[in-house]
């Protein structure tokens, strides 16, 4: 797509969004549930489900998705639509893109045996290889734009909030600070 067709497309979305802004509050969600044995959580993703289970460093045997490369996968996601959309809009052919997502984590701090272990993927690092004509001024700006506008890479600044209640019953606010 370029950059011209991209505007073209956006255009009456931005207007809309600058006319009513609570029209651009857009609604998202995933769903899981137990429905399978084991410390396993099946997600239902738009390729089927996905059943998530303990990382071989937590005590899983590996059969089973781990959610942090999840994370990074969804990472992957936003962040190469979002520099192949700013790309386009900043008229930067593409020819192909390979794109990773590394970090790691402590697993002392998720098992609680290290209080001081922190708990969460580290170090994430997102590495894009393009085969493209640009310089490296406006490669950096493609870096720099793609980070600001990723939905998923901001996300990760802000902790989410967990709600558990029994069915049926109350809810119980369960606030995460960092």
């Amino acid at each position: 797509m370029d950059s011209t067709t991209l505007r073209e497309l956006q255009a009456p979305l931005k207007a809309t969004y600058r006319a009513d802004p609570s029209a651009a509050r857009t609604a998202l969600a995933a769903r899981a549930d137990y429905r399978d044995a084991g410390i396993t959580c099946t997600v239902d993703g738009w390729a089927g489900p996905v059943r998530a289970g303990l990382h071989a460093a937590t005590g899983g045997d590996g059969s089973d998705a781990c959610s942090g490369d999840m994370l990074l996968q969804a990472l992957l996601a936003c962040a190469g639509v979002t520099l192949r959309s700013v790309a386009a809009a900043l008229g930067i052919p593409l020819r192909s893109a390979s794109l990773a997502a590394d970090g790691f984590f402590d697993a002392r701090g998720t098992l609680g045996v290290d209080r001081d272990a922190p708990i969460g993927v580290q170090h994430i690092v997102v590495t894009v290889d393009l085969d493209c004509d640009a310089d490296d001024g406006a490669l950096d700006r493609l870096a720099r734009t793609t980070e600001k506008y990723c939905v998923v890479g901001q996300s990760l600044r802000e902790p989410a909030r967990f709600v558990v209640h029994r069915s049926g019953g109350p809810a119980q606010r369960m606030d995460h600070e960092g």
